[in-house]
């Protein structure tokens, strides 16, 4: 029997339920948000636009923590990366979680009523792709690609959010953050996979099998090149292509770092990386339309 926990212990629980101890995972969903309200704007978006896009992104995100962590309750104790999570240990109760849950929705939906109708749609599309991530890694073979498209809804949804509509280039950015997602998350999964197939869970890692290393290459590279189109099409300067050059280097030494490396700390590396890759391309974009 479990030893009921004091109010600190608990709201240090629900922090780490919803992940806010690891603000990588924030900020990493933060960055196509970002990247679409700043392009869409022409490098000039209003701050409270800028505000609303980073509350939501942190709100969505928490709430959807909490979602995948209801999925994986009972897995998650077989898997070393993740048999502390608090629901995982038991430091939580389900109703707990389900309240926690609806609260971090609650102030996502309350931001979309600053938002115009054709935004406030894309974010009630994003929600069920959203909560049925953490079921498709158990039937679908690449569930990485199901988050990536959860993430590129926030692209969609900054974009939109300023021009009240979807561009083809907003399209592009969509691609990229699909294609991105898809690289640095097969790198990050590649640290859980003997445990997923023990347990029998699906994951792009397993799906790719040695070919990981290139897998992931090639959706960084193909991050590279629709970005470029992106800034050719919306006649961007200097400054996003330097920062495209910046990032494709730093994808390659990821590349060999999954393909000659041995040390696993190397996949959280890879993934925290690619925060501040994301910010060396948002700062490219802002500085595209200036240069």
């Amino acid at each position: 029997m479990t030893t009921a926990l004091t109010w600190r212990q608990k709201a240090d629980a629900i922090y780490r339920l919803l992940r806010w101890d690891k603000p990588a995972g924030r900020l990493i969903l933060m960055i196509p948000a970002l990247w679409g309200v700043f392009l869409a704007s022409g490098g000039a978006p209003p701050l409270a636009l800028v505000a609303i896009m980073v509350i939501g992104t942190f709100a969505t995100s928490a709430a959807g923590c909490v979602i995948n962590d209801l999925w994986d309750r009972n897995i998650d104790p077989l898997v070393e990366r993740t048999r502390k999570r608090p629901l995982a240990s038991r430091e939580l109760t389900v109703p707990v979680a389900i309240v926690t849950c609806l609260v971090g929705l609650a102030c996502a939906w309350g931001l979309t009523f600053f938002l115009n109708t054709f935004t406030f749609w894309l974010c009630v599309a994003a929600v069920p792709v959203i909560a049925l991530y953490p079921g498709a890694k158990r039937v679908f073979p690449v569930p990485q690609l199901v988050l990536s498209i959860a993430w590129g809804f926030a692209a969609l949804i900054a974009w939109s959010a300023v021009r009240g509509n979807l561009d083809p280039q907003a399209w592009l950015l969509w691609g990229a953050t699909v294609c991105w997602t898809l690289g640095f998350d097969t790198a990050y999964a590649l640290s859980d996979k003997e445990d997923d197939l023990k347990i029998g869970v699906k994951s792009s890692a397993i799906f790719f099998g040695r070919f990981a290393a290139e897998a992931v290459g090639l959706f960084f590279l193909g991050t590279a090149i629709l970005l470029a189109i992106l800034a050719y099409q919306m006649s961007l300067g200097a400054g996003l292509y330097a920062a495209i050059f910046v990032a494709g280097v730093l994808w390659f030494r990821e590349y060999r770092q999954l393909k000659i490396g041995s040390n696993p700390g190397r996949f959280m590396r890879i993934f925290n990386e690619n925060v501040t890759i994301g910010f060396i391309l948002l700062a490219g974009m802002i500085g595209g339309t200036i240069f």
